[in-house]
């Protein structure tokens, strides 16, 4: 009686298995594996992407404090009619200038490393900062321009050391 069942059983099989008008639907091992391949070469494309968009992305926000911290040194020097007197280092969690350059909008965010604060002669100052990206990139603001990237000229003038 088992070998009638088993009998049967395989000749289904058998017959579904030649069947042309048969149901069973799917895909085959190589399109399979053609799908995985495709999906590996996206991925060795998208990964070194997306990390260097997120160095960009450390990198601007270092930009904006250094152009974040020159604006308030400006406004406090229009308040109060000098540059604050002492060389001022932004480190850690906080600014460590007097509150005055806090209301006015300096701050160091996550992205920023160092932030570092050099008074001139005369009305000459200079901020300099340091992101956290891969590379480090350090930024330069004096008192008559905005954030440059790297060593420039005129921050070296202005007397801006790298933080």
């Amino acid at each position: 009686m088992e070998s009638t069942v088993l009998s049967r059983s395989l000749a289904a099989l058998n017959r579904r298995r030649n069947d042309p008008n048969s149901n069973e639907k799917g895909f085959t091992l190589i399109e399979l594996l053609v799908v995985v391949i495709i999906i590996g070469i996206l991925a060795a494309i998208a990964i070194p992407v997306y990390l260097g968009v997120q160095d960009n992305a450390k990198d601007s926000s270092a930009q904006s404090d250094v152009v974040n911290l020159k604006t308030a040194i400006v406004s406090m020097q229009t308040n109060t009619g000098g540059l604050p007197s002492a060389t001022a280092v932004v480190d850690g969690t906080g600014v460590t200038l007097t509150t005055e350059a806090i209301r006015a909008g300096a701050s160091k965010g996550a992205n920023t490393a160092t932030l570092t604060y050099k008074p001139g002669t005369g009305s000459a100052f200079c901020v300099a900062g340091k992101s956290t990206s891969t590379g480090g990139s350090i930024f330069y603001a004096i008192e008559s321009g905005g954030a440059i990237k790297g060593t420039s000229a005129a921050a070296v003038t202005a007397g801006c050391t790298a933080p």
